[in-house]
């Protein structure tokens, strides 16, 4: 995995990464809600000129059943690149697919061809909990000095969750990232300004408080995740925390701007307990300290109580949950998934602090069932959910589970998967690709995506 050359896929700035050819193959991590058989990777054949185009060409199945495969990342990236930890002869191969339930680590080997994946080691939860002290690993991003996983518990399955590092060409897990985690406790998501020595923390729960589904009680006394925590990336000390207050619950996903010279990145909050609608916020600099401002508003969809699972029949709204958001490499489109009403936006952020809406699509939702004109069976269940973008920001990828005991409180009736692409326009606007739905075998549901080659959440960069 050491190359005499640096690996074509990297770059030294998101500028040259949009210059990138276009992607093949998308890997989809898949789970069997009913932990009856292996989770898989699935391959998707995303090539328009390929007679396979939209259809699922491979499944590699883990060796385990109910690992309940969820988010992954490649071993290396752009960011082997950086300038104070070069590693330019490192491959991006491997896949590093953890089980967010089981807590089994996967090394998928991507190479010599895409479309075969194999799996070439795998990670049990005991040496992640020996070496790390942690378990639940959730979000993985190639670092300058290796692998960071997130995780949302600790051996024990509680508090407190945090990051630890693995080795990205032995996948040793060297141990606990925190020298000084100061009050943090939750975790959920995980990344960084390179180019500020800054390194960000999201809260979800521990996993007691979730992996049986939410938790009415804990959520409507504003004790899930709320908090953002910003750390010093190279000394690895809690620097300064900031609570969005207690009517905002699950305070998910970070996106940075990939643009190292900018100091600013997008997350959003999944629900207010005041009106059951959906934000998104900036992180920026004020002055010395970091501080987050409101700049999208999502409100939630009166609806017909019959019509409304039971967690929500006594709201008589649906709400949006926004549970995925994605930046494009230029850092110009912010795209927002609204999984519970159904629509997938697209907003101009030039100005991250007055984005405008440019695009709007509608699929699934829980009341809606909107349909998709590739689609044979009618009404779709599940949402808009895990999004990833193409380096060139002209293909947007999603699929609609977000996690197997969460979707059945919102989707009783149970989540039929699939995955979707839309095509968008230079300047703004986003519309379905008609050839491209493909649904997904009933056993399983899909939820991350990855893009051969990196994507607009794989990748960080070290150069403007």
């Amino acid at each position: 995995m050491v190359t005499w050359k640096p690996d074509p896929s990297f770059y030294p700035s998101p500028r040259m990464a949009m210059k990138a050819a276009p992607e093949t193959l998308a890997y989809v991590a898949a789970f069997d809600p009913a932990r009856a058989v292996p989770d898989e990777l699935a391959v998707v054949d995303v090539d328009p000129k390929s007679a396979s185009y939209g259809q699922i060409v491979t499944s590699l199945a883990m060796p385990n059943v109910g690992d309940e495969l969820h988010h992954f990342g490649w071993n290396a990236c752009s960011s082997c690149l950086c300038p104070n930890a070069p590693h330019p002869h490192a491959e991006r191969r491997y896949l590093v697919v953890p089980g967010l339930k089981s807590s089994r680590i996967h090394i998928i080997d991507t190479k010599p061809d895409g479309r075969k994946p194999s799996i070439v080691k795998v990670i049990e939860p005991g040496e992640v909990a020996d070496r790390a002290g942690y378990s639940r690993p959730h979000t993985v991003h190639c670092g300058p000095e290796g692998i960071y996983v997130a995780a949302l518990g600790n051996a024990e399955g509680k508090g407190p969750g945090g990051v630890f590092l693995m080795d990205h060409e032995t996948f040793e897990v060297r141990g606990q990232w925190e020298m000084d985690r100061g009050p943090q406790q939750l975790s959920y998501d995980v990344w960084w300004h390179l180019g500020h020595d800054t390194l960000v923390t999201s809260e979800w729960g521990t996993p007691d408080t979730f992996e049986n589904g939410l938790i009415p009680e804990i959520l409507l006394s504003a004790k899930y995740g709320r908090r953002l925590h910003f750390w010093d990336l190279h000394k690895r000390k809690h620097l300064q925390t900031i609570d969005f207050g207690d009517k905002y619950q699950l305070v998910f996903e970070l996106r940075p701007a990939h643009d190292p010279t900018k100091a600013y990145g997008f997350v959003n909050c999944v629900l207010s307990l005041e009106d059951l609608s959906s934000s998104i916020w900036v992180w920026h600099r004020d002055g010395a300290k970091w501080a987050v401002t409101k700049v999208i508003d999502i409100p939630a969809e009166p609806a017909d109580p019959d019509l409304l699972p039971p967690m929500l029949k006594g709201f008589n709204a649906v709400p949006p949950l926004v549970t995925d958001i994605d930046l494009s490499m230029d850092d110009r489109f912010l795209y927002v998934s609204c999984w519970g009403t159904g629509d997938l936006h697209q907003y101009d952020v030039s100005d991250p602090f007055k984005p405008k809406l440019t695009g709007k699509v509608r699929i699934g939702g829980i009341v809606s069932r909107a349909s998709h004109p590739g689609a044979k069976n009618g009404a779709l269940n599940g949402g808009p959910q895990m999004v990833e973008i193409s380096r060139d920001g002209r293909r947007i990828y999603f699929t609609n589970s977000l996690y197997g005991a969460i979707d059945e409180q919102f989707y009783p009736d149970g989540i039929s998967g699939w995955m979707v692409k839309l095509d968008a326009e230079p300047d703004g606007g986003i519309a379905f690709d008609e050839k491209f739905f493909v649904e997904w075998p009933k056993s399983h549901r899909p939820h991350q995506v990855r893009l051969q080659g990196g994507d607009c959440s794989s990748d960080s960069y070290c150069y403007p």
